[in-house]
């Protein structure tokens, strides 16, 4: 799988490094990833996400049920 955000949906971004001598050579900006799991309360299971850590953020501020029904929603992630 690659590296995108079930939660959020962010994918790594692409930009330049650039030197003293102002040579660009191409790099990535990585997401701060996690394979995480969390306890589903309603289903009584775990659930298994590979999320940044701000999608984990939003996770603890809104609730595990109601983050994944919007990811859902938006086509990031499908939980069966």
């Amino acid at each position: 799988m690659s590296k995108i955000c079930q939660v959020t949906g962010r994918r790594a971004q692409i930009g330049k490094n650039v030197s003293h001598s102002k040579n660009h050579t191409a790099r990535t900006f990585d997401l701060n990833l996690k394979e995480k799991k969390f306890w589903l309360e309603d289903e009584k299971r775990f659930v298994t996400l590979k999320t940044s850590v701000k999608g984990m953020r939003n996770i603890y501020k809104h609730g595990l049920k109601e983050t994944i029904a919007e990811a859902q929603k938006k086509g990031y992630v499908k939980i069966v």
